[in-house]
Order: C-alpha cells, then structure tokens, then sequence
C-alpha cells in the first residue's frame, strides 16, 4: 500500500516555487545523486517552521527529518535559507 503526501497549508505553491527554485544550489559532482525532493524538504522546513514541532516529530509523509535538517543546516550556514525567505 503506497502513502499518499497530505498537503500542508505550509506548503510552498506552484508561484512561490517557481520563485525559489533557482537558489537551490545544484547537486555536488561524484558521489550519489540527489534522491531527495527538493521541493518536499522546503515544504518539511516551512512546516516545522509554521509550527514549531520538533524535527524528530515531522509527520512522515515528509522526508526523513535528518534529511531534511541536513539541508536546513547547510542552507543557513551558505545563507541560501536568508535568500529563499528573501525572496518570498
């Protein structure tokens, strides 16, 4: 039986994801490739931010919450999380 994604009233819309996509640094060179959605892990982010759950409380038809942690650390620390919110 296949889970279905529940939509969130966090989640980014077909506007503002149109907006933000571009700053999303492309996937590195080598190693794997990226086999997370992208658009699923900001959804997750604004959620937790809308909410303030903790991470290890994401609801699951998210991504994983280290996951999604992961990428929330690197953005802040590369200042593309201050560009997104920037740019919505």
């Amino acid at each position: 039986m296949e889970a279905t994604k529940k939509s969130y009233p966090t989640d980014l819309t077909d506007d503002q994801w149109e907006l933000v996509k571009e700053l999303i640094p492309a996937a590195g060179t080598g190693g794997r490739k990226r086999s997370v959605d992208i658009r699923a892990i900001l959804n997750a982010i604004f959620y937790i931010n809308a909410t303030g759950c903790a991470w290890r409380m994401l609801p699951h038809d998210f991504p994983v919450w280290q996951t999604v942690y992961g990428y929330f650390r690197h953005w802040r620390i590369t200042n593309t999380w201050q560009d997104i919110k920037a740019k919505l």
